[in-house]
């Protein structure tokens, strides 16, 4: 099988002039993944980060007024961003209530400053509330408590009317979509005259935490008088991904460690942090994996393993500390995922969220706690049971048995990622005239394309003996794709493209899209965005196939 190089985050000219013009025009969500990893590597003169997808180096942009404001801190005092003068000021768009990507950005925010040392003192953090439904002062303050942001930030809102304005002024998208919070992790930096320069948009990388936190660190350097020296000499090399047939050796928290991955029998993890008590009682939840423990022992199913992600503690001291506050001790193994690699493995989006892996370390059921919220004993136990019963592999094969030779050979490919970019998939789609074709433009760092992944997956199994599914994985690492597919497997392969090659396809907006062809290659219909539901991809599955 070949395969292309991986990608140069080279931006094309349409994708830049969506950053470049950010502050007034609303950044579609969609696109944002697709912008950031197209970023050019400038600025920081390692050549390592032009070439490394996790990293995003800024987008400089043309100087201009930051619009001003005043809203209401996390201590109800009003407060104006021109008031801030003098300083570099970085402003960052953040849900008080998220528990996925803004725990990382404002870790990567603090540590920043923490590398700028007693330069620092010229440098004002500041967030802006990002969710439509959470406005209260008791929120951004409930935010800043958990993170240990209280006296090291402000974090700021105001009448969602007045939100609005402030977002929009910036660039800033944020609605509520299928009952969750999406909005643009933008993050500004302001100059010491009152002048936005660079942009960046917040990567979900758990292991780049660091040297994220580096290039902001060398940014907001370059515009304090003398550009101060930054306290840390990290590479911007891609750190490598852990294989998905390694054994990972996780520390304990009482001492010693414990094996996850493929060590031959299933494991459970469940990953969590103690910030996500602002919107979980997690007190009671991680209390309650005792009972799980203990029914699992019964009946032979794998126990839990709890996985603190440190990278985005307020401090690795806080798991110690909030575990000592539980009234019953947990009767399972407590680890720390101390670079978040295992984290970035098994595609964990925020927290908490379970993982159930077979005895080759490949992921057979995944749950989303934060967004579908903590399952009792019983859902769980059958979750598991079911899981392990059942087998990704099974399940495909008997659903597709009897398939149609041009289908049969794309069921023989199932989750592999084929190289020869454009021209291969026109051949390929080519050869499948008589049979309707569906074609999902994804990306392993595409949160939605991780949502909507496992709709096309049943999809696939439920029609594939008639309808042809092909993916194509846009602007992706050869390992990251690899990953996604092992711990995420679809029926059918996936074609690695750029996106200015995809775009030859359809007139796509970024990913996720999906194309559906007829039976004779005529373009039907192109679905821009995520599917909300399993039974809106069916609805189009059955109008267009």
């Amino acid at each position: 099988m070949s395969e292309r190089a991986e990608p140069t985050n080279k931006a094309t000219p349409r994708l830049l002039g969506l950053l470049a013009g950010a502050v007034g025009a609303v950044l579609p969500i969609a696109l944002i993944a697709a912008v950031v990893i197209a970023l050019s590597g400038g600025g920081s003169g390692r050549g390592a980060l032009a070439t490394n997808p996790e990293l995003d180096p800024g987008t400089p942009l043309a100087p201009k007024p930051a619009p001003n404001f005043t809203l209401t801190d996390q201590f109800g005092q009003p407060v104006t961003l021109s008031s801030f003068r003098g300083k570099v000021v970085v402003l960052a768009f953040e849900d008080s209530e998220c528990m996925g990507v803004c725990p990382l950005t404002t870790a990567e925010l603090l540590l920043a400053k923490r590398m700028l040392g007693k330069a620092a003192a010229n440098v004002q953090l500041l967030g802006v509330d990002a969710n439509p439904t959470a406005t209260a002062v008791a929120n951004v303050r409930a935010y800043s408590q958990v993170h240990g942001l209280m006296h090291k930030w402000l974090f700021l809102t105001g009448p969602l009317p007045k939100l609005k304005e402030v977002w929009r002024a910036y660039g800033i998208e944020a609605r509520v979509l299928h009952g969750q919070v999406d909005h643009t992790p933008a993050v500004y930096l302001i100059n010491r005259s009152g002048q936005l320069v660079r942009v960046f948009l917040t990567q979900m990388y758990y292991a780049a935490r660091n040297q994220q936190a580096q290039i902001l660190a060398e940014a907001i350097a370059s515009l304090l008088p003398g550009h101060p020296r930054v306290d840390s000499h990290l590479g911007y090399e891609r750190i490598p991904a852990l294989a998905p047939t390694a054994v990972v050796q996780l520390p304990l928290l009482t001492g010693g460690s414990v094996a996850v991955g493929a060590t031959g029998a299933p494991h459970l993890l469940v990953f969590w942090a103690t910030w996500d008590r602002e919107v979980e009682n997690l007190q009671a939840d991680l209390e309650s994996l005792n009972g799980y423990a203990a029914a699992a022992s019964r009946l032979r199913l794998p126990a839990p393993t709890a996985v603190d992600l440190l990278p985005v503690e307020p401090s690795p001291a806080a798991p110690r500390a909030f575990l000592e506050t539980l009234r019953q001790r947990p009767d399972y193994p407590v680890a720390l995922d101390q670079s978040g690699r295992v984290a970035d493995l098994y595609g964990v989006e925020e927290a908490p969220w379970f993982v159930l892996t077979n005895g080759s370390g490949k992921v057979i059921w995944y749950y989303d706690a934060a967004a579908e919220g903590w399952p009792s004993q019983a859902k769980l136990l059958a979750a598991v049971q079911g899981a392990l019963r059942a087998g990704e592999g099974s399940a495909a094969a008997n659903s597709l048995a009897g398939s149609p030779p041009p289908l049969a050979a794309l069921h023989a490919q199932s989750s592999q990622l084929l190289g020869g970019g454009l021209k291969a998939l026109r051949e390929r789609l080519a050869g499948l005239v008589g049979y309707p074709v569906i074609v999902n433009l994804w990306a392993s760092w595409c949160t939605p394309c991780q949502r909507e992944q496992r709709y096309f997956q049943r999809a696939s199994l439920r029609f594939g003996r008639k309808i042809a599914f092909v993916g194509a994985d846009i602007e992706d690492p050869v390992s990251a794709a690899r990953s996604f597919l092992y711990n995420h497997p679809l029926s059918y392969p996936s074609y690695q493209l750029s996106l200015a090659a995809a775009e030859e396809l359809a007139p796509l907006t970024g990913v996720p899209d999906t194309i559906f062809y007829s039976a004779t290659g005529r373009l039907l219909h192109l679905h821009i965005g995520e599917y909300p539901s399993e039974a809106a991809l069916i609805a189009d599955v059955e109008r267009y196939g």
